[in-house]
């Protein structure tokens, strides 16, 4: 009995067996379908970079993925950083946007870079332009700290080449545009009330008056140069603040956030990317908080600035100005690289000169307020510098002649006094009587000059020429006995 009931048992477990490879297969399969299915539903954002290096790029790239994140590519640990293909033309790289904890995807980025505005890249722009893609993509210019003079040049160019792509969009594309365009101005003045209502509040002066179409960023990048060009070209706080109070009218036209960034330092660059892009965290994140202060660490969120707010960074610059200015600067009717009259792009550049084209600061309003010049020089040429140091040691080399000269003649003409005076009176004993050798030749001289006076002339072969070979023996020998003497150092001849 036992033996068939073991027996009967066979089939049974060998049914219920394949029925649960069945399952685990199904549940397999559900799964995969389940994540091919959320993973359609991420939402998908794309981002535009406009200029920059390509390391800074990269940078840029790399900061979207946090700062705990050790892939620098906002992947889960464990999975292989995508490429970042930007050397050549348009350059693209995709990565996934991590909750605080690393587990949960919020949305999938799309990202595509460009360094230079050339006109011949156009084609590969419009078709990243769609109905579908508009409202999910972010433009971000990116600027270098180590050429702050180039800055309005570069967003002017960036912006133009913008407008020309969208304006040669298809109708679907370009009320897109104006959708997004009224959705982003909506979402700055409108606000709800305590009691649940919304309430509409106006645009200010010279706010939002030239929409670009899409929500946009300007990264300034490198901010650790701004000690730089303080130390090495004479840029003071006047500079700095001139600098961003003209981004600020700039971008406030556009309705555009700024921020500065500092390599291998943490800054809010991505909570500000995120919010631009209507990426929500699972987490509650603290509300962007605006820094103007700090001149290498400033933000300006979007919605936020005003022109009140930026002429109380430094008094006397002129917001109207500068907003008139630019709006001439990005008409159809102007040019990328040429000056425009009365122009904003022009009165920077008055201000903020490149060092390339004549002036050395790089900063042309430290003259205006009274400063010493810059601290660059021009460098002189090899060869005329090197015969200027030769002329120089010609003229030392004769002077240091010509006193040595000098010199020896003083030395030989009081050699004779100098040893007089360190030997002394000359004495000698002569039969017991002590006999000043000098004393004895002035005695000498002076009858010798006595008796030439007293005497008539004689012809020359008589008698005074006798007497005056006397006396001029007499005089070698008290000569003689003098230099002996001192060369005996003072001793006496009896001694």
């Amino acid at each position: 009995m036992d033996r068939t009931r073991g027996f009967d048992e066979r089939p049974g477990s060998a049914m219920s067996n394949t029925s649960s490879t069945k399952s685990e297969k199904e549940d397999m399969w559900s799964s995969m379908l389940s994540s091919v299915a959320s993973s359609k539903r991420l939402p998908h954002k794309s981002i535009l970079v406009l200029g920059g290096s390509a390391e800074g790029q990269k940078e840029f790239v790399e900061s979207l993925g946090g700062a705990g994140s050790g892939t620098g590519g906002g992947n889960r640990k464990g999975e292989k950083r995508p490429p970042i293909a930007n050397e050549f033309a348009l350059g693209y790289t995709y990565l996934d946007v991590l909750d605080a904890d690393h587990e949960d995807v919020l949305a999938r980025l799309g990202v595509y870079l460009i360094s230079e505005p050339t006109p011949s890249f156009i084609p590969l722009l419009q078709p990243l332009f769609t109905p579908t893609t508009l409202p999910e993509t972010l433009v971000v210019i990116l600027l270098d700290w180590s050429k702050p003079w180039d800055w309005m040049r570069s967003i002017k160019t960036w912006v133009r080449l913008l407008r020309g792509i969208f304006t040669s969009l298809d109708d679907d594309c370009r009320r897109t545009l104006d959708e997004v365009t009224h959705a982003w101005e909506t979402r700055r003045s409108t606000y709800t009330d305590a009691g649940g209502g919304e309430v509409t509040i106006p645009l200010g002066p010279g706010e939002f008056d030239e929409p670009l179409g899409l929500p946009l960023c300007v990264v300034c990048y490198n901010a650790d140069k701004i000690e730089t060009l303080e130390r090495e070209r004479g840029w003071k706080e006047e500079a700095f603040d001139f600098v961003l109070q003209f981004l600020r009218t700039v971008l406030l036209k556009h309705g555009a956030s700024l921020i500065y960034t500092t390599p291998s330092t943490p800054s809010p660059i991505r909570p500000l990317i995120l919010s631009l892009l209507s990426i929500q965290s699972s987490s509650r994140q603290p509300p962007l908080k605006h820094n103007v202060i700090d001149r290498d660490k400033v933000l300006v969120p979007p919605h936020w600035d005003s022109w009140g707010k930026i002429r109380v960074l430094r008094e006397g610059f002129d917001v109207e100005g500068i907003g008139s200015g630019w709006s001439i600067d990005i008409s159809p009717g102007s040019t990328d690289q040429s000056s425009v009259e009365d122009g904003a792009v022009e009165i920077y550049e008055e201000v903020i000169k490149d060092p390339k084209r004549g002036d050395p600061e790089g900063f042309n309003l430290l003259n205006k307020s009274g400063g010493s010049g810059g601290i660059e020089v021009p460098a002189v040429d090899t060869q005329v510098f090197l015969a200027s140091q030769l002329e120089l040691l010609e003229a030392k080399a004769a002077e240091e002649m010509a006193t040595r000269g000098r010199k020896e003649d003083k030395y030989n003409t009081a050699s004779g006094e100098d040893v007089m005076e360190h030997v002394g009176p000359v004495q000698f004993n002569v039969g017991g009587i002590q006999v000043d050798a000098e004393n004895m030749l002035e005695r000498l001289k002076e009858r010798e000059q006595t008796r030439a006076s007293e005497q008539e002339p004689v012809p020359p072969n008589q008698t005074s020429g006798e007497g005056k070979s006397q006396n001029e023996v007499l005089s070698a020998f008290f000569t003689a006995l003098m230099k002996k003497k001192g060369a005996t150092k003072g001793t006496s001849p009896g001694s």
